[in-house]
């Protein structure tokens, strides 16, 4: 005995109306095209949107105007700041950091900091010493040092002791004294504009 598939048929070309289903419903080229261009389009959307948000919120551009922290930045750089990191992190020793100038809140400078809270903080001749220790500063070349002292004294709680790396220019703190940490905004992190200087601010 033997048994057949349901419902065969005797050999033959299977009826015209049983064609298979894709080529029936298979999309135009155009519509296909369309379709992934639409894709693309909302996708670079998003990308921008995101982009603009964390920009917005987490960076900001700013214009260098001065000189007091050649060599690294140059009159009229543009950079980055992050007005985020510092509520996830401390301000460290070295940072370049972005504060509104404490005798006109108006204005904002650019600096690095020295000295951190509780330190002990002494400038002879120009080198500086921080608790006791000469601070190596690598990012001050010879030609922008001065011989300027300042006495022998402990930085506030929440506040800090910046100065410019160009030391011979720099109106800092020690001028208008240390900055209290409420008034410190950002750090500076990274110069796009000229392409020569484009880099890490470090």
């Amino acid at each position: 005995m033997s048994i057949e598939p349901e419902n065969s048929q005797l050999p033959g070309p299977p009826p015209s109306d049983v064609a298979a289903p894709a080529a029936q419903t298979a999309p135009p080229r155009s519509a296909a095209l369309e379709g992934g261009l639409g894709l693309w389009v909302r996708d670079l959307l998003i990308s921008a949107a995101v982009s603009i948000l964390i920009i917005l919120f987490l960076y900001q551009p700013v214009r260098v105007e001065g000189t007091s922290m050649l060599p690294r930045l140059e009159d009229h750089d543009r950079l980055f700041i992050n007005k985020f990191v510092y509520h996830i992190t401390s301000i460290e020793r070295g940072d370049v950091v972005v504060f509104h100038y404490p005798r006109d809140p108006e204005k904002s400078y650019i600096k690095r900091v020295i000295a951190l809270p509780g330190d002990r903080l002494r400038i002879d001749h120009g080198q500086v010493f921080v608790n006791g220790k000469a601070l190596t500063e690598n990012y001050v070349p010879d030609m922008y040092r001065d011989t300027r002292s300042y006495a022998n004294t402990v930085i506030p709680d929440d506040c800090y002791f910046v100065m410019g790396d160009h030391r011979s220019i720099s109106s800092d703190s020690r001028e208008f004294g240390v900055v209290e940490r409420d008034l410190i905004y950002g750090k500076a992190v990274f110069v796009y504009w000229p392409a020569r200087d484009v880099g890490e601010v470090k």
